[in-house]
């Protein structure tokens, strides 16, 4: 027959109301981050120029074509 040897100091297991409690709240937003999104958010476009001579706004991409002569654009 085997007997069971108990550990010298007795374990503890938190209970889940005290995990529970431990949770931190999250860190306050940064107000430029704020302010951003009441926006709408960013503006992801960008200013290029055709060899043509047009300058223009367009989303950010890896494939813009000119608007004037259609020709792409090099990133």
């Amino acid at each position: 027959m085997r007997t069971r040897l108990r550990h010298p100091l007795p374990i503890r297991l938190p209970s889940r109301a005290a995990s529970a409690r431990r949770v931190e709240s999250p860190p306050a937003p940064d107000p430029a981050v704020l302010r951003v999104r009441r926006a709408g958010g960013p503006v992801d476009e960008a200013s290029y120029t055709c060899g043509c001579g047009c300058v223009f706004l367009a989303p950010v991409s890896t494939t813009v074509a000119c608007p004037h002569c259609e020709a792409r654009q090099p990133w």
